[in-house]
C-alpha cells in the first residue's frame, strides 16, 4: 500500500492515512471488495502504531468507506455514487470557505470575492 506519511505535517497521522485511502477508493484505485493490509502489517509498513492504523481504519469503517469481517480483514465498501458526489462536494466547499476566508482576512468586499470567483470561475467554462 503506498500511503507517504509527513511526520512534520501538523495533520495527524491517521487522519493522512484516511485521506490517502479514500482518494484511492474514490479515484478508483482501490476497487470494492479489495482486501486492505491488515493492521499490524501496515503499521509495519508504515512504521507506526499499529493503534493508530487501528483508528484509521475504524474513522473510513465508520464513513462507509471500508468494511471489516471479523477473522477476515478489512475490505473497500461498495460506495454508493450518492456518497462519493457528497464527499467530493464537502471537499470543494472546504476549499470556498479557505478561499473566503483569505478573501476577507486581505480585506475584500463580499462583491468583490464574488466578483473574482465569476471571473476565475469564466476560466472553466
Amino acid at each position: 500500500m503506498d500511503i507517504i506519511i509527513n511526520n512534520s505535517s501538523m495533520t495527524p497521522i491517521y487522519e493522512q492515512i484516511v485521506s490517502q485511502m479514500k482518494e484511492k477508493i474514490m479515484t478508483g484505485r482501490l476497487k470494492p471488495d479489495t482486501m486492505l493490509p491488515s493492521v499490524r502489517t501496515l503499521s509495519k509498513d508504515l512504521r507506526i502504531s499499529a493503534l493508530t492504523v487501528k483508528k484509521a481504519y475504524d474513522a473510513m469503517e465508520q464513513e462507509g468507506y471500508i468494511v471489516t469481517v471479523h477473522g477476515k480483514g478489512s475490505f473497500v465498501a461498495n460506495i454508493n455514487p450518492n456518497i462519493a458526489m457528497e464527499e467530493k462536494q464537502k471537499e470543494v466547499e472546504k476549499l470556498f470557505e479557505q478561499g473566503i476566508r483569505k478573501a476577507k482576512e486581505c480585506g475584500m468586499s463580499t462583491e468583490d470575492t464574488q466578483e473574482l470567483f465569476l471571473v476565475v470561475l469564466s476560466d472553466y467554462k
